[in-house]
């Protein structure tokens, strides 16, 4: 059975690029860091290392390994969590994840009203893009992240137990002086022959934007293709096209634009999810808590839109 503890120093080689980096992030010398690599090639009957290059590069070996040895350290971090919780000897540890629409507007109230709670309780936060977040959660880097889905997307590949938090609708974004900036609410099928922004073609967004056009009957017409809701804001205030975005992500309105209601919106469903084998901590249940207290907010606010 390979070691943990050498599979750290593996970790630390592959990250710092050196055996001396290493060493002084572990506490260890150089030497023993060398022995633990030698140790672990012994161990597996491959060469992990390739040495006398600058930085030290890990062979394919190397790689295939320090990819489960990731997962094996992620679970041991996990039960030595669980088991110091239960045992009382720890104030709890919680690492959240979002993806930026939600990290804008809906987390800081919820990390700050934790925090008034649950002062002595190790938060970490951490922003990422939405398609990276089930991974984060089925390598055990995570204990919630915030997610969205919608039947334009694929199913994740692993089992997840989900708290929903709020529907958050799209709305059409046009130019303020276009005809429809003015209408209280416009079907998507009257922009059929609009040029469109939309998101990049294997992005959440732009799945979404392909899916909901192709509802309504046509093929939209894309000039540009971003992911950055802010760019595609810009995009549209210069006249440049229109687009469908979030009603969340519509929170701090670009100059130039107007944000008007579809008749039949696309609708995001936004949950903090966790993976189902996980061990739901306090702080993990505490932090549910005051997101669907937060959510409530936001639910009322992007109804009353």
């Amino acid at each position: 059975m390979l070691d943990p503890r050498r599979l750290r120093v593996l970790r630390e080689v592959a990250i710092r690029g050196s055996f001396s980096a290493a060493a002084e992030a572990l506490a260890y010398t150089q030497p023993a860091v060398s022995q633990q690599i030698a140790a672990l090639e012994q161990e597996t009957g491959t060469r992990l290392v390739e040495r006398g290059v600058r930085p030290v590069r890990l062979t394919d070996g190397g790689r295939v390994l320090l990819a489960h040895a990731e997962a094996v350290l992620a679970r041991l971090d996990e039960a030595q969590q669980e088991l110091g919780e239960l045992a009382g000897l720890r104030r709890g540890r919680l690492r959240l994840a979002s993806f930026p629409t939600a990290i804008a507007t809906l987390v800081p109230q919820a990390v700050a009203r934790f925090r008034q709670r649950h002062p002595d309780v190790d938060l970490i936060m951490l922003d990422d893009h939405g398609h990276r977040l089930i991974p984060r959660l089925a390598r055990w880097e995570l204990d919630l992240a915030l997610i969205y889905d919608h039947q334009a997307l694929p199913e994740p590949e692993v089992e997840l137990e989900r708290t929903h938090l709020l529907d958050d609708p799209f709305d059409l974004v046009v130019p303020d002086r276009h005809p429809l900036a003015r209408r209280a609410s416009a079907a998507l099928e009257e922009l059929a022959d609009h040029t469109w922004i939309g998101g990049t073609p294997d992005g959440a967004y732009g799945r979404i934007v392909l899916h909901s056009c192709r509802a309504a009957g046509f093929e939209p017409r894309l000039a540009f293709g971003s992911d950055d809701y802010q760019a595609i804001q810009a995009f549209v205030a210069v006249g440049l096209g229109v687009a469908i975005l979030p009603r969340l992500a519509l929170t701090h309105h670009r100059p130039g634009i107007a944000s008007v209601a579809l008749a039949d919106p696309p609708v995001r469903r936004i949950a903090a999810a966790r993976l189902a084998a996980s061990f739901r901590s306090a702080a993990a249940a505490s932090m549910l808590s005051v997101l669907r207290e937060t959510a409530e907010t936001y639910r009322a606010s992007l109804l009353d839109a």
